[in-house]
């Protein structure tokens, strides 16, 4: 199952960057970034690489 980004997100980018599938994306204007479940493979690059431990494994 594919992880998940809380409310917790600052939306820095970190967790974009090191996603190797680009499955990571931005929200709209102050809302946590996105995570496409079709194309994480559940990697946890995302995961380890957030500063505010807002992503979670779904």
């Amino acid at each position: 199952m594919a992880y998940q980004i809380t409310e917790k997100c600052a939306q820095c980018g970190t967790c974009k960057d090191q996603c190797p599938q680009e499955a990571i994306s931005a929200g709209d204007a102050g809302k946590p970034y996105k995570i496409d479940a079709d194309l994480c493979v559940d990697c946890g690059a995302c995961e380890s690489s957030c500063p505010e431990g807002a992503i979670i494994a779904g």
